[in-house]
């Protein structure tokens, strides 16, 4: 911000937005919920691979997390809930 107010001036850089998530994000999240530990699922309902972009955007929001490497498939991230993802899925 540009004072101490809090109160932005120009050259601030463009104004924070609220993220939303897509129903495809949301689907995702969702499906963690009820899983051990928030893991994420790997494939989406028709058992295809999700797909790479709607797990990164997720991770990069902080809506879920790296949970560990998979040595079989190192380009598959297999990932977890984290506590704001939660809140976004509906359960908090």
């Amino acid at each position: 911000m540009g004072t101490r107010t809090g109160r932005r001036q120009r050259g601030d850089g463009p104004a924070p937005t609220a993220t939303r998530a897509t129903p495809a994000q949301i689907d995702w999240l969702r499906r963690g919920l009820d899983q051990p530990g928030g893991k994420l699922p790997l494939f989406d309902r028709n058992g295809q691979r999700m797909h790479p972009r709607t797990i990164r955007s997720c991770m990069e929001r902080g809506w879920a997390e790296p949970w560990f490497d998979n040595p079989l498939k190192p380009d598959w991230l297999v990932c977890k809930l984290t506590l704001a993802g939660r809140r976004i899925a509906g359960d908090g």
